[in-house]
């Protein structure tokens, strides 16, 4: 790892936040940790590229509607989900909703490393995928007026014989 990586924390159990915090920064982790599923929404948009630990039993807004949320304002943060009381229909809301894993508590610490990892990949590739699209931006403003009618043609299929016929 060449710049630290981000783990948010999302549990209401203090105890949880200050044992997942110290396993994760001994793993080289950076990690901010919230008391509440409301407490992380309200840092949502401005928090640092990362992956979201997440509980699911909290009291006022539980973990499967903080993700709900999250994908509603469009917060694209890979999500593990992890959970004292896990049962077959959260763990499918969760992973419908596109979260990484769903973790028990207690956790095993190779895991969590392991949903971090897969968590993290997926937050590289989609940080790519915006690179190459606003490569993708400047390459296509940098085209001149005929280039984009050319553009244009070859995006309809049409072969170069036809284009050139039809732009004269």
């Amino acid at each position: 790892m060449s710049e630290p990586r981000v783990v948010h924390v999302v549990d209401d159990e203090e105890a949880i936040r200050r044992s997942a915090g110290f396993l994760l920064r001994t793993a080289g982790f950076t990690v901010h940790a919230y008391e509440s599923g409301l407490a992380f929404l309200k840092e949502a948009k401005r928090v640092d590229p990362g992956c979201v630990l997440l509980d699911i039993r909290m009291p006022d807004l539980d973990g499967l509607e903080v993700q709900r949320q999250m994908v509603e304002h469009g917060i694209a943060l890979p999500v593990i989900v992890l959970t004292g009381h896990g049962d077959v229909q959260s763990a499918v809301t969760a992973m419908k909703a596109g979260a990484i894993d769903f973790l028990e508590k207690p956790f095993e610490k190779a895991r969590l490393l392991d949903a971090l990892a897969k968590g993290f990949e997926q937050l590289d590739r989609g940080h790519q995928a915006d690179v190459s699209a606003k490569e993708a931006e400047v390459r296509l403003a940098a085209l001149t007026p005929r280039e984009r009618d050319v553009l244009v043609g070859l995006v309809q299929g049409h072969p170069n014989k036809t284009i050139a016929y039809d732009l004269g």
